[in-house]
Protein backbone atom coordinates (compact mmCIF):
# COMPACT_ATOMS: atom_id res chain seq x y z
CA UNK A 1 0.00 0.00 0.00
CA UNK A 2 2.64 2.46 -1.07
CA UNK A 3 0.08 5.45 -1.99
CA UNK A 4 -1.76 5.17 1.50
CA UNK A 5 -1.05 8.14 3.79
CA UNK A 6 1.57 8.42 6.08
CA UNK A 7 0.22 7.69 9.47
CA UNK A 8 1.31 9.37 12.79
CA UNK A 9 -0.08 8.35 15.92
CA UNK A 10 -0.06 11.14 18.69
CA UNK A 11 -0.87 10.95 22.07
CA UNK A 12 -0.16 11.97 25.72
CA UNK A 13 -0.25 10.14 28.78
CA UNK A 14 0.98 9.73 32.70
CA UNK A 15 4.58 8.44 33.38
CA UNK A 16 2.29 5.30 34.40
CA UNK A 17 0.93 5.15 30.90
CA UNK A 18 -2.75 6.63 31.25
CA UNK A 19 -4.59 8.70 29.50
CA UNK A 20 -7.18 10.44 32.09
CA UNK A 21 -8.70 9.70 35.24
CA UNK A 22 -11.61 7.14 35.85
CA UNK A 23 -14.26 9.97 36.18
CA UNK A 24 -14.66 13.77 35.05
CA UNK A 25 -13.48 16.19 34.91
CA UNK A 26 -11.15 15.50 32.21
CA UNK A 27 -7.12 14.92 32.53
CA UNK A 28 -5.27 17.74 31.52
CA UNK A 29 -2.06 15.59 30.46
CA UNK A 30 0.18 18.33 28.10
CA UNK A 31 1.27 21.38 28.69
CA UNK A 32 1.43 24.53 26.54
CA UNK A 33 5.01 23.73 24.28
CA UNK A 34 3.34 20.09 23.62
CA UNK A 35 0.03 21.79 22.76
CA UNK A 36 2.20 23.87 20.75
CA UNK A 37 3.23 21.02 19.01
CA UNK A 38 0.54 18.87 18.39
CA UNK A 39 -0.84 22.22 16.73
CA UNK A 40 1.66 22.39 14.37
CA UNK A 41 1.58 18.71 13.57
CA UNK A 42 -1.97 18.84 12.73
CA UNK A 43 -0.99 21.80 10.80
CA UNK A 44 1.16 19.32 8.39
CA UNK A 45 -1.56 17.13 8.28
CA UNK A 46 -4.32 16.24 6.02
CA UNK A 47 -6.93 14.77 8.08
CA UNK A 48 -7.30 14.01 12.11
CA UNK A 49 -8.87 10.62 13.74
CA UNK A 50 -10.88 9.80 16.71
CA UNK A 51 -12.60 7.29 17.96
CA UNK A 52 -16.49 8.06 18.52
CA UNK A 53 -16.33 7.61 22.39
CA UNK A 54 -13.29 10.33 22.32
CA UNK A 55 -15.85 12.81 20.22
CA UNK A 56 -18.47 11.50 23.17
CA UNK A 57 -16.22 11.78 26.46
CA UNK A 58 -14.24 14.89 25.37
CA UNK A 59 -16.19 17.09 22.89
CA UNK A 60 -12.62 17.69 21.15
CA UNK A 61 -12.63 20.70 18.67
CA UNK A 62 -9.56 18.93 16.19
CA UNK A 63 -8.83 22.52 14.67
CA UNK A 64 -5.72 23.93 14.47
CA UNK A 65 -5.55 27.02 17.32
CA UNK A 66 -2.74 29.03 15.57
CA UNK A 67 -4.18 31.95 13.57
CA UNK A 68 -0.98 32.24 11.73
CA UNK A 69 -0.68 27.94 11.21
CA UNK A 70 -4.73 28.46 9.63
CA UNK A 71 -3.13 31.47 7.48
CA UNK A 72 0.00 29.26 5.64
CA UNK A 73 -2.84 26.56 5.22
CA UNK A 74 -5.07 28.46 3.22
CA UNK A 75 -2.44 30.10 1.09
CA UNK A 76 -1.23 26.91 0.27
CA UNK A 77 -4.83 26.22 -1.03
CA UNK A 78 -5.91 23.61 1.90
CA UNK A 79 -9.15 24.60 4.48
CA UNK A 80 -7.88 25.99 7.66
CA UNK A 81 -7.63 22.73 9.67
CA UNK A 82 -7.46 19.37 8.71
CA UNK A 83 -10.59 17.61 7.99
CA UNK A 84 -12.13 15.48 11.26
CA UNK A 85 -12.91 11.80 10.80
CA UNK A 86 -14.47 9.13 13.27
CA UNK A 87 -15.55 5.75 13.48
CA UNK A 88 -18.78 4.92 14.87
CA UNK A 89 -20.76 1.29 14.84
CA UNK A 90 -24.03 2.91 16.40
CA UNK A 91 -23.88 6.17 14.99
CA UNK A 92 -25.01 7.23 18.84
CA UNK A 93 -23.36 11.03 17.88
CA UNK A 94 -24.67 14.09 18.90
CA UNK A 95 -24.53 16.55 15.82
CA UNK A 96 -24.43 19.23 17.93
CA UNK A 97 -21.13 18.12 19.18
CA UNK A 98 -17.59 20.43 18.45
CA UNK A 99 -16.97 17.95 16.25
CA UNK A 100 -19.01 18.64 13.43
CA UNK A 101 -19.72 22.13 14.60
CA UNK A 102 -16.41 23.78 15.09
CA UNK A 103 -14.54 24.77 12.10
CA UNK A 104 -15.90 25.06 8.60
CA UNK A 105 -13.84 22.20 7.31
CA UNK A 106 -15.02 18.39 5.94
CA UNK A 107 -16.00 15.90 8.44
CA UNK A 108 -16.98 11.86 7.31
CA UNK A 109 -17.76 9.36 9.57
CA UNK A 110 -17.78 5.94 9.06
CA UNK A 111 -19.69 3.03 9.85
CA UNK A 112 -20.80 -0.58 8.75
CA UNK A 113 -22.14 -0.95 5.77
CA UNK A 114 -25.61 -2.33 7.54
CA UNK A 115 -25.88 0.70 9.43
CA UNK A 116 -25.30 3.63 7.38
CA UNK A 117 -28.25 4.37 6.60
CA UNK A 118 -29.53 4.42 10.46
CA UNK A 119 -26.20 6.71 10.47
CA UNK A 120 -26.83 8.77 7.89
CA UNK A 121 -30.60 9.56 9.12
CA UNK A 122 -28.65 11.15 12.27
CA UNK A 123 -25.58 12.81 11.22
CA UNK A 124 -26.13 13.41 7.41
CA UNK A 125 -26.96 16.66 7.75
CA UNK A 126 -23.34 17.70 9.67
CA UNK A 127 -21.00 15.12 7.88
CA UNK A 128 -20.29 12.90 4.99
CA UNK A 129 -21.13 9.29 5.95
CA UNK A 130 -19.24 6.71 4.50
CA UNK A 131 -20.27 2.90 4.99
CA UNK A 132 -17.53 0.70 4.77
CA UNK A 133 -17.98 -2.98 4.37
CA UNK A 134 -19.39 -5.58 7.59
CA UNK A 135 -17.15 -3.72 9.70
CA UNK A 136 -15.06 -1.10 9.43
CA UNK A 137 -11.11 -2.08 9.75
CA UNK A 138 -8.50 0.40 9.80
CA UNK A 139 -6.63 -1.20 6.37
CA UNK A 140 -10.31 -0.23 4.34
CA UNK A 141 -10.43 2.71 6.44
CA UNK A 142 -6.75 4.12 5.63
CA UNK A 143 -7.65 2.90 1.73
CA UNK A 144 -10.27 4.62 1.71
CA UNK A 145 -9.20 8.10 2.80
CA UNK A 146 -5.66 7.30 0.52
CA UNK A 147 -8.28 7.40 -2.38
CA UNK A 148 -9.80 10.77 -1.35
CA UNK A 149 -6.47 12.02 -1.45
CA UNK A 150 -5.45 12.28 2.33
CA UNK A 151 -1.45 11.90 1.52
CA UNK A 152 -1.26 12.50 5.97
CA UNK A 153 -3.28 11.21 8.73
CA UNK A 154 -2.80 12.17 11.96
CA UNK A 155 -4.38 9.68 15.05
CA UNK A 156 -5.15 11.09 18.42
CA UNK A 157 -7.11 8.43 20.07
CA UNK A 158 -8.74 7.47 22.30
CA UNK A 159 -7.22 4.11 23.32
CA UNK A 160 -9.78 1.73 21.23
CA UNK A 161 -8.40 3.15 18.16
CA UNK A 162 -4.95 3.55 18.76
CA UNK A 163 -4.61 -0.32 19.78
CA UNK A 164 -6.44 -0.96 16.25
CA UNK A 165 -3.97 1.04 14.25
CA UNK A 166 -1.21 -0.18 16.18
CA UNK A 167 -1.81 -3.83 15.64
CA UNK A 168 -3.03 -3.26 12.02
CA UNK A 169 1.04 -2.77 11.36
CA UNK A 170 0.02 0.18 9.14
CA UNK A 171 1.18 3.04 11.37
CA UNK A 172 4.60 4.79 9.90
CA UNK A 173 5.14 6.42 13.92
CA UNK A 174 4.16 7.11 17.19
CA UNK A 175 4.65 10.84 18.73
CA UNK A 176 4.25 9.78 22.41
CA UNK A 177 4.45 13.06 24.94
CA UNK A 178 4.66 12.04 28.51
CA UNK A 179 3.43 14.04 31.50
CA UNK A 180 5.73 14.69 34.69
CA UNK A 181 3.04 12.84 36.80
CA UNK A 182 1.50 9.29 37.78
CA UNK A 183 -2.29 8.13 37.96
CA UNK A 184 -2.13 5.49 39.64
CA UNK A 185 -5.71 4.14 39.23
CA UNK A 186 -6.51 1.00 37.23
CA UNK A 187 -9.99 1.98 36.37
CA UNK A 188 -8.69 4.72 34.00
CA UNK A 189 -8.15 4.56 30.53
CA UNK A 190 -4.76 3.43 29.54
CA UNK A 191 -2.91 3.81 25.85
CA UNK A 192 -2.83 0.96 24.60
CA UNK A 193 -5.18 -2.62 25.42
CA UNK A 194 -4.53 -5.66 24.60
CA UNK A 195 -3.34 -6.40 21.09
CA UNK A 196 -1.16 -8.66 18.26
CA UNK A 197 1.75 -6.03 17.64
CA UNK A 198 4.63 -5.80 15.16
CA UNK A 199 7.03 -4.45 17.79
CA UNK A 200 7.81 -6.78 20.49
CA UNK A 201 11.12 -7.61 22.49
CA UNK A 202 12.30 -9.39 19.74
CA UNK A 203 11.30 -6.72 17.25
CA UNK A 204 12.10 -3.08 19.29
CA UNK A 205 10.98 -0.21 17.72
CA UNK A 206 13.60 2.43 16.95
CA UNK A 207 13.55 5.49 18.78
CA UNK A 208 14.39 8.55 16.10
CA UNK A 209 13.67 11.06 18.10
CA UNK A 210 13.25 12.88 21.77
CA UNK A 211 12.56 15.76 22.93
CA UNK A 212 12.21 17.72 25.94
CA UNK A 213 8.92 19.90 26.13
CA UNK A 214 8.99 22.09 29.38
CA UNK A 215 8.28 19.45 32.07
CA UNK A 216 7.36 16.78 29.29
CA UNK A 217 9.67 14.82 26.94
CA UNK A 218 8.32 13.85 23.36
CA UNK A 219 9.40 10.31 22.02
CA UNK A 220 9.21 9.70 18.39
CA UNK A 221 9.32 5.90 17.02
CA UNK A 222 9.69 4.88 13.42
CA UNK A 223 7.26 2.20 12.77
CA UNK A 224 7.72 1.87 9.50
CA UNK A 225 10.48 2.30 6.73
CA UNK A 226 8.94 5.54 5.39
CA UNK A 227 9.79 7.14 8.56
CA UNK A 228 12.84 8.72 9.16
CA UNK A 229 14.75 10.96 11.71
CA UNK A 230 14.30 14.45 10.60
CA UNK A 231 11.75 17.25 10.67
CA UNK A 232 8.70 15.13 12.83
CA UNK A 233 6.46 17.97 11.51
CA UNK A 234 6.98 17.45 7.62
CA UNK A 235 6.14 13.55 7.53
CA UNK A 236 7.70 11.97 4.21
CA UNK A 237 5.30 12.51 1.59
CA UNK A 238 3.06 14.91 3.64
CA UNK A 239 2.12 17.22 0.43
CA UNK A 240 -0.18 20.36 -0.33
CA UNK A 241 -2.23 19.17 -2.63
CA UNK A 242 -5.57 18.97 -0.69
CA UNK A 243 -7.17 16.32 -0.95
CA UNK A 244 -10.56 16.03 -2.66
CA UNK A 245 -13.38 17.52 -0.47
CA UNK A 246 -16.33 15.17 0.19
CA UNK A 247 -19.66 16.23 -0.08
CA UNK A 248 -21.66 16.87 3.24
CA UNK A 249 -25.20 15.92 4.10
CA UNK A 250 -26.15 14.60 0.74
CA UNK A 251 -26.58 10.75 2.12
CA UNK A 252 -24.11 8.30 2.21
CA UNK A 253 -21.32 7.39 0.49
CA UNK A 254 -20.67 3.46 0.22
CA UNK A 255 -16.73 2.01 -0.30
Amino acid sequence: MSSRPYVILSAAVSIDGYLDTPAPPRLALSNAADLDRVDEVRAHSDAILVGARTVRSDNPRLLVRSAERRARRVAEGLPPSPWKVTVTITGELDPAAAFFTAGDVPRLVYCPRSASARVCERLGEVATVVGLGEEVTVAGLVRDLGERGVRTLLVEGGGTVLTQFLSSALVDELQLAIAPFFVGDARAPRLIGDGDFPWTAEHRAPLVESRRLGDMVLLRYALSERCVAGDPLVPPGAGRTPPSTPVSGTGVSSA
